[in-house]
């Protein structure tokens, strides 16, 4: 038997496929229904869920959207997106009670995305950069490349671990922000 989580032979699945996770975050107002049932971390109701998923996709307040909004998004989490994610296993949909309960899966349903704004880069490609830059500041001191041996090796291997460790602090410090479920809005909405 092949598992679809882990895609290890004898195996036996442990929460949602990686297709079923990219499939319920595929769709902004999936994800955004996560992020909002991650912020309640606890059973919500469809129409709480439906209301605030609506404000953020038409960009106004709870207290300002029509009717006709908020049904149009009710209608098809209801329908649609729900039963999706209940498929998936990330929440338990109750479609009697209008009741969405997260799984265990939900918490690690982000891990999936790499939210990169406008003109930024991964931060893989950063790292990759960035050792780049360092192994040619090793390789320079190692030939003894002026101005490089101006600076004692002590000062330059400093600096690299100072580099990295920054790098790394701030990485942390903007994943914990953009993380789904934190903060106010979805993290594609923050400019």
């Amino acid at each position: 038997m092949v598992s679809t989580a882990t895609g290890k032979v004898g195996e036996p699945q442990s929460g949602p496929s990686e297709d079923d996770l990219f499939e319920v975050l595929s769709n902004r107002r999936r994800r955004y229904a996560v992020h909002a049932i991650k912020q309640e971390g606890e059973a919500v109701k469809l129409g709480d869920i439906a209301e605030r998923v609506a404000s953020w996709e038409y960009d106004v307040a709870k207290s300002e959207l029509s009717y006709d909004e908020r049904k149009r998004v009710y209608t098809a989490l209801q329908q649609s997106h729900l039963p999706t994610m209940d498929d998936a296993g990330i929440v338990k949909y109750n479609k009697e009670r209008g009741i969405i309960e997260p799984k265990p899966a939900l918490k690690d349903a982000d891990v999936y995305l790499d939210i990169v704004q406008g003109s930024e880069i991964p931060w893989s490609q950063y790292y990759l950069g960035l050792s780049g830059v360092m192994a040619s500041l090793v390789l320079g001191l190692w030939v003894g490349a002026w101005p490089l041996t101006m600076v004692p090796t002590l000062g330059w291997m400093v600096g690299i671990v100072v580099a990295f460790a920054m790098s790394a602090a701030i990485h942390t410090y903007y994943s914990k922000r953009t993380r789904i479920g934190s903060g106010d809005t979805p993290p594609e909405l923050e400019r």
